[in-house]
């Protein structure tokens, strides 16, 4: 079972909508963070992961989101991550799968999502112990 569970997203990062090429910008980078979904999106796009310093336009963003941080916090980092985001970019916010240490609740991404503007899709397994909700402006597709 676990070899399906690897092979979702973070195998296949192709389903975060990121395309060669592409600069992918990360938040909120910390040292529990899954590698191997970073290593997949930079292998797909050919770029390193760029940080949130980064000052120029990006492709597309992934905010790793715990439990225990201010959803404030998070309402405003989508909205700085969405200043420097190109049209329609894909943003996901990856948080821990419920039961694992910083497991954050899908409404408090929800709700911070709608206080910035953004409607929030339901959780897709990207790693053995991530899981992530791709964000979109209101009225943008499903």
């Amino acid at each position: 079972m676990l070899v399906l569970v690897t092979e979702t997203a973070s195998q296949k990062a192709e389903e975060f909508g990121f395309h060669p090429g592409d600069i992918v910008q990360e938040w909120l980078w910390d040292d529990d963070v899954d590698d191997s979904i970073r290593a997949a999106i930079e292998e797909l796009t050919g770029e390193d992961l760029v940080d949130e310093d980064y000052d120029s336009a990006v492709d597309g963003v992934i905010i790793w989101w715990r439990d225990g941080d201010d959803e404030d916090e998070l309402s405003d980092t989508i909205v700085d991550a969405v200043a420097v985001l190109g049209d329609d970019g894909p943003l996901w916010v990856l948080t821990p799968k419920p039961g694992r240490k910083g497991a954050a609740s899908s409404t408090t991404v929800q709700n911070a999502a709608k206080t910035a503007g953004m409607n929030a899709a339901t959780p897709l397994t990207v790693g053995a112990d991530w899981n992530g909700i791709r964000l979109r402006a209101f009225g943008k597709g499903r």
